[in-house]
């Protein structure tokens, strides 16, 4: 195992997590061939197979869970090293490690760009994933920061809010409900929906948003992809609960449109998380104060200039939602 390398184990430890070649190349920005040359490296070196298929899935074998301890651990303190090496370099010459849910790659970008305008020297490692693993991230402390809409209940993490996150309705501008005003939950209720997937953030929102109305609603279809929601509601196939900050484009493209909902848009918060015990480098520490001091002005530029949304009311500390209509919502 000395001829080992770092790819390979972060290769193999991605397959074993989502027991999918496909599914690890793409989080790691591999082809799914690399990713598999990778993995049988790793085996020619173990001399065991890591990893056995039955009909279309794969397992693990006893070699590739007991591979997959000690992979980790690896990963766990080469991450603790680079910790270490970035609190030496300081803000300059720092690598920022963030990770944010999905529906923050539709601004995220744009406060990144500032930030490095602002701290030359400063390179960023960015990545964009769901829930389920942007908590893993945290969870195995492969990320410094993650920028998200929930804060993980299950992790003792420490949890900013940094700026206000609305959700709204949306339709096809020829949408019976299009033109109406002051909609009734009651009314939605009969519409089909087409929605995140069970367990993102955007559907635990919506669960929050509707409360006991939720149950009532038609779920058309379930999909992991906000940009593939966002066409199936342009072609009509129903509408959707979806964050204000990822429709500027088609609202300004006059391809979808927000609907009068009574009790909406509903506001919950943008938060910067990070492990309660991390110790956290200082380009971190300088983008989470970035975050904090003008995070919610410059979101509210960007979004204020494309008319995506009014002004938002201040954030809080929790991940409660609320409704507020401003005028010139619609």
């Amino acid at each position: 195992m000395r001829h080992a390398t770092q790819r390979q184990l972060r290769a193999f430890e991605a397959v074993a997590r989502h027991l999918s070649f496909s599914r690890a190349a793409e989080e790691l920005h591999l082809s799914q061939p690399a990713v598999s040359t990778l993995v049988k490296q790793l085996e020619g070196h173990a001399g065991l197979a890591l990893f056995e298929q039955l009909g279309k899935k794969i397992y693990l074998t006893a070699a590739g869970t007991e591979m997959l301890r000690h992979a980790r651990a690896i990963i766990a303190q080469l991450r603790e090293a680079e910790d270490d090496m970035a609190q030496l370099k300081g803000i300059s010459g720092g690598t920022l490690n963030v990770a944010v849910i999905s529906a923050g790659d539709y601004f995220f970008p744009r406060l990144l760009a500032e930030f490095l305008r602002r701290n030359a020297g400063v390179t960023v490692n960015l990545a964009v994933y769901n829930r389920a693993e942007l908590l893993h991230q945290l969870a195995s402390n492969l990320t410094d920061l993650a920028v998200m809409v929930r804060p993980p209940e299950e992790i003792d993490t420490l949890n900013e809010s940094f700026a206000p996150h609305p959700y709204v309705i949306v339709a096809a501008p020829e949408h019976a409900l299009a033109r109406q005003r002051r909609i009734a939950l009651s009314t939605l209720a009969q519409e089909p929906f087409v929605m995140r997937e069970r367990g993102s953030d955007t559907w635990n929102s919506m669960r929050e948003a509707f409360g006991r109305n939720f149950a009532r609603l038609r779920i058309a279809m379930e999909i992991k992809s906000t940009e593939t929601i966002k066409q199936a509601v342009i072609a009509g196939m129903g509408i959707a609960f979806l964050s204000a900050h990822t429709i500027g484009m088609e609202r300004r493209l006059g391809q979808l449109v927000v609907l009068d909902v009574v009790g909406f848009p509903v506001w919950f918060d943008w938060f910067v998380v990070h492990r309660r015990n991390k110790r956290l480098p200082a380009v971190a520490r300088a983008f989470k104060d970035f975050l904090r001091s003008d995070g919610a002005r410059l979101i509210e530029q960007l979004f204020r200039a494309s008319d995506a949304l009014p002004v938002s009311p201040a954030p809080r500390k929790s991940a409660r939602a609320h409704s507020r209509k401003p005028a010139g919502t619609h």
